[in-house]
């Protein structure tokens, strides 16, 4: 009975340390969820005020570029406005005269451009009387045109209506006696045969005469009043171009011809910076108005050309007019004279100054340079060739060409002692009697 008692009071001893045990395990579990739940509360808060940071963090950097963003396109846009004004300020600046040009209406620019082309208007004048010459050998033919071989050419003009043309002696003058032809073409293109009326070797002038009447006429100006710096106009046919035109100015009138180996002591010639040529030699040398006012001779070098002044080839013509109403036509009545057949012109200090900065040979200090060689003529024979300068005579200095005139009034050979091209020649010259 002791021990049933005992017994039960272990079990309910038991029982209740049980049940202690399971309300304070409960209270445990319930305190540790309690805690855990609390935990996870607190991490949830945690979490979602960092997204809630993250976006009020995100608005506001968005918020911050977008108005950066604005910020700096009104600002780029801003400049850009003031550099467009800028711009449009300095374009309206430098198209100031564009207003006055734009008013203008196009008669106006007719009128204009018609008041300034003077130098067209006188080539319009004078051009319908300019004419290209050009020298055949009739015993020499091409093998491929079967025409007779070209060995001179030039220009001249019309001076009378009856077809009798003024042109440089050079042009046409060659080795007498012999089968040359001379070949003169119009301005229309149609072309004439010419023959020699009158020629002055001296101060190479010459008339050619065509059989062909109603040509139109070239006006002669006169040359006693010109004026260095007034406008000129070379007119002629350069390399078989018909009427190419230069232009310049007068650089010097009274220019003495022995200077230029023209044995004339009655004439000065006009120097010009239109280029002269060997096509345009014989040419016109005409003013703004239209008048011929010179025969275009010669080219120096580069700025210097020379032309005889009309007033002494109306000389020449009226001397040549009277000597066709008196049948003497070719000098019939002349004394004959020793021909060697060139174009000379003296080498002057200012000339040579000038030739020695365009050719490294040119290491002489007097001499005549040789112009132009007439084909078939004692030179031409000799060897001589346009571009040679002669400096002894028969042994002597050839300071200027009235020394070469002088030994041409002696008979016999005339010995040349040339340069060419930096090197020296000697050459034999046989003149003929003219």
């Amino acid at each position: 009975m002791a021990s049933l008692c005992s017994r039960v009071r272990w079990t309910c001893s038991a029982r209740a340390n049980n049940s202690s045990v399971l309300r304070l395990a409960t209270f445990v579990f319930a305190k540790q969820y309690a805690g855990t739940r609390t935990f996870h509360s607190h991490q949830q808060q945690q979490q979602q005020q960092l997204q809630h940071e993250r976006i009020v963090f995100s608005d506001g950097a968005r918020r911050f570029l977008t108005c950066t963003a604005f910020v700096a396109a009104t600002s780029l846009g801003y400049a850009l406005y003031n550099w467009r004004d800028n711009i449009q300020q300095g374009i309206k600046n430098l198209i100031i005269p564009i207003p006055s040009v734009r008013a203008i209406s196009l008669s106006d620019g007719n009128q204009k451009r018609d008041k300034f082309n003077f130098i067209a208007d006188a080539v319009e004048i004078s051009a319908p009387a300019v004419v290209y010459i050009e020298i055949r050998d009739g015993s020499r033919i091409d093998y491929f045109s079967g025409k007779p071989i070209l060995t001179s050419n030039g220009s001249g003009f019309i001076i009378s209506q009856d077809g009798l043309i003024l042109t440089n002696a050079h042009v046409v003058a060659n080795k007498p006696h012999t089968t040359m032809k001379i070949q003169v073409r119009l301005y229309d293109g149609s072309t004439y045969s010419g023959i020699v009326e009158d020629i002055d070797l001296q101060s190479d002038l010459a008339t050619v005469r065509i059989n062909k009447t109603n040509l139109p006429v070239m006006k002669l100006g006169s040359s006693a009043n010109l004026r260095p710096g007034e406008f000129v106009v070379a007119i002629g046919a350069p390399l078989n171009l018909s009427n190419t035109i230069t232009s310049g100015i007068v650089s010097s009138v009274n220019r003495p011809s022995q200077e230029l180996g023209i044995n004339s002591r009655n004439m000065g010639l006009i120097q010009t910076d239109a280029a002269i040529t060997f096509g345009n030699s014989g040419g016109p040398l005409v003013n703004l108005n239209g008048e011929a006012i010179g025969i275009n001779s010669m080219k120096v070098t580069s700025g210097i050309s020379f032309a005889i002044p009309i007033d002494y080839a109306k000389e020449f013509l009226k001397k040549a007019e009277q000597r066709r109403k008196n049948k003497d036509v070719l000098h019939k009545d002349a004394s004959r004279r020793r021909y060697m057949g060139i174009t000379m012109q003296t080498l002057t200090p200012e000339i040579l100054n000038e030739m020695q900065q365009y050719y490294e040979y040119m290491n002489v200090r007097h001499g005549v340079l040789v112009w132009k060689v007439m084909v078939g003529s004692p030179a031409y024979i000799a060897g001589l060739k346009p571009g040679d300068i002669v400096t002894h005579a028969n042994g002597e200095p050839v300071l200027d060409s009235s020394n070469i005139y002088k030994i041409l009034e002696q008979p016999g050979t005339i010995n040349l002692q040339i340069l060419r091209k930096g090197r020296t020649f000697y050459i034999q010259v046989e003149p003929e009697d003219v």
